[in-house]
């Protein structure tokens, strides 16, 4: 715990007097987290006790916790489905909120199901600036010299919809891109990146994508930090580069753009930047033209640092390839952050994946916990345990994250399990641990996201002596089959086409995944028959790609975009078994007795 009055980072002196501002309200606000939060709530309810919402269930005004959380009921999004339907139809009274619904963000939009609209309010983006202003003075602590040079982050947008009502509709990090919070900030050197404006806000993606890389490679020796929102991103950006570098030093060498590049603000900015600069060129494709890609983000951009993307979650799966395309650089998760609201960053970000917890800022948003029990799917919302307020979690423990916001949000359920790791001074900190009901499931059986990310890791084991990975992967309960039997999709690197692993192999790897998998599921197939030997079929490679560009096309974001790790919608099944280029079942059955059972 850190003494009143004495900041408890280790302080670099430069950093340390450029960022002190923002350091010490970072140490304020989680002194006495319980405080902020008493009064954030009090905010909250104060400012909306007119709204529809909250009269109905007669708070009559009172703003205190004990008569909140007595009178008003943890929810889903499905409870607060008609409100929202009202608000998206153009009923402009106060229903949610007391301050008037700005727009919509919209969930990722990677599954089956409708689009999540999450109401927002005009100040929740000065919350959010103020959450991106913490996060390079933290930064700027562990990893020094960042005013020396820029980063290569790519950043897109997607063009946005309109509800019924005239309101618009879009992904949160379209909303914050943007807005003048985004587009007019301050300058800042530590913070300067190599992506023009007017290439982050083109809608099109091939030509933001094109744009964002060609000036990359121009300032290759700026670089200090190469990154995207999810690591999923940043893998897409390296397959992009591929694809496309016999034309990107084309353009370096001649010094003229890519006839595909047409929209006119990106023409008119690169018209003032690109040069001819054949050396360049040259470097490009020595370098790009090589079969063996590993290391391929040092050799291009040498002074690169970290690697600024989210791993954390279903994001774990990518470290081993994004570990092959850097050779080995740190990565940097530093924030916390959803459509709902954003949470709090990371006070250690140079910390190993598996180690990152982020520090939840109470004064984003009024925060409660619910203790997560893996087996709580029956709960009805009568019979759910207590929640726990931020400042009462317990090391070790796993809780729902729930929350209450400005925006109208009332003791709402994020999805999100969360583990606490520790404190920073007396506020928690927490380890993502997964989305709720990520589920494969035949029969009794029920297989988490987790779990199921650690049983195609332990079976990846498998092939490592053919220096091969699995880059990709995503799975479905195929009940069509009786009995029914778990589908797992994988894309494979193979980095020597000379030996890659044979048939026998890959069997065992669907042996090694049911291996792993809990007691529930071995039981069912080894003493009931209740469920088929699982099934791996490998997919040509790409076909993630195209996985991606089909759900883009259906409305994901890009930047939100996570590959599904659990599908049931036809036409994506239809499109993976479209790609299959053979199957390999388990040979056998796992391990099973009573004794094993967890």
């Amino acid at each position: 715990m850190a003494v009143d009055n004495a900041l408890s980072f280790p302080l670099c002196p430069v950093a340390f007097e450029k960022d002190a501002k923002a350091l010490e309200f970072i140490e304020k606000m989680t002194r006495s987290p319980d405080l902020v939060q008493e009064r954030i709530l009090a905010e909250i309810l104060n400012r909306n006790k007119e709204v529809e919402y909250l009269k109905r269930f007669k708070l009559d005004g009172a703003t205190d916790r004990e008569t909140f959380k007595s009178k008003i009921p943890v929810i889903t999004y499905e409870d607060l489905q008609p409100e929202i339907q009202r608000i998206a139809n153009g009923d402009r009274s106060a229903i949610l909120s007391a301050h008037p619904i700005s727009e919509f963000l919209t969930s990722s939009g990677t599954s089956a199901g409708e689009r999540k609209l999450m109401p927002t309010i005009q100040e929740e983006l000065d919350r959010r600036q103020l959450l991106y202003n913490l996060l390079m003075p933290v930064m700027n602590l562990y990893v020094p010299g960042l005013d020396k040079g820029k980063g290569l982050n790519f950043l897109f947008i997607k063009s946005e919809t309109k509800t019924p009502g005239g309101l618009l509709a879009r992904p949160v990090l379209t909303s914050y891109y943007k807005s003048d919070h985004f587009k007019t900030r301050p300058y800042d050197p530590y913070n300067v990146q190599t992506s023009p404006i007017e290439a982050i806000l083109c809608a099109d993606y091939f030509q933001s994508m094109y744009t964002q890389m060609l000036c990359g490679l121009l300032e290759r020796e700026q670089v200090l930090r190469v990154g995207a929102v999810f690591a999923s991103g940043l893998l897409r950006a390296i397959k992009f580069l591929q694809l496309n570098w016999r034309e990107l030093a084309l353009d370096i060498e001649s010094g003229t753009l890519n006839k595909r590049i047409n929209d006119p603000s990106i023409k008119d900015c690169m018209a003032k930047i690109l040069k001819p600069n054949p050396e360049l060129a040259d470097f490009i494709r020595f370098q790009c033209s090589k079969e063996n890609w590993e290391g391929i983000i040092t050799r291009i951009w040498p002074n690169t640092k970290y690697l600024d993307v989210i791993v954390t979650g279903a994001m774990a799966q990518y470290i081993p390839t994004l570990d092959y395309f850097s050779g080995g650089l740190p990565l940097a998760c530093t924030m916390y952050a959803s459509s709902e609201c954003y949470f709090g960053l990371n006070l250690n970000p140079m910390c190993k994946p598996s180690e990152v917890s982020y520090t939840i800022m109470p004064n984003m948003a009024y925060f409660e916990f619910l203790p997560h029990q893996p087996h709580s799917s029956g709960l009805t919302r009568d019979s759910l345990p207590e929640l726990v307020d931020l400042a009462e979690v317990e090391v070790g423990k796993e809780y729902e994250l729930v929350i209450t916001t400005y925006a109208g949000l009332y003791r709402y359920r994020v999805g999100d399990i969360l583990r606490v790791t520790g404190f920073h001074n007396s506020a928690p900190q927490f380890h993502f641990v997964r989305r709720k009901n990520v589920l494969l499931s035949i029969d009794s059986d029920k297989t988490d996201e987790t779990e199921l990310q650690k049983a195609v890791e332990n079976a990846s084991q498998l092939l490592r002596e053919f220096n091969t990975s699995v880059v990709e992967y995503t799975s479905y309960a195929d009940v069509k089959t009786i009995p029914g039997h778990y589908v797992i999709y994988w894309e494979l690197l193979i980095k020597d086409s000379t030996n890659s692993p044979s048939e026998k192999v890959l069997s065992e790897c669907s042996l090694a995944i049911e291996e792993s998998l809990n007691s529930v599921y071995r039981q069912g197939r080894v003493r009931y028959n209740s469920i088929g030997p699982l099934e791996i079929r490998l997919v040509k490679n790409g076909t993630f790609e195209e996985l991606m560009d089909y759900a883009i096309s259906r409305g994901a974001s890009i930047n939100q975009y996570k590959v599904p790790r659990c599908v049931n919608f036809t036409p994506i099944t239809e499109l993976l078994d479209s790609r299959v280029v053979s199957t390999h079942f388990s040979p056998g059955l796992p391990r099973w007795t009573p004794e094993t059972r967890r």
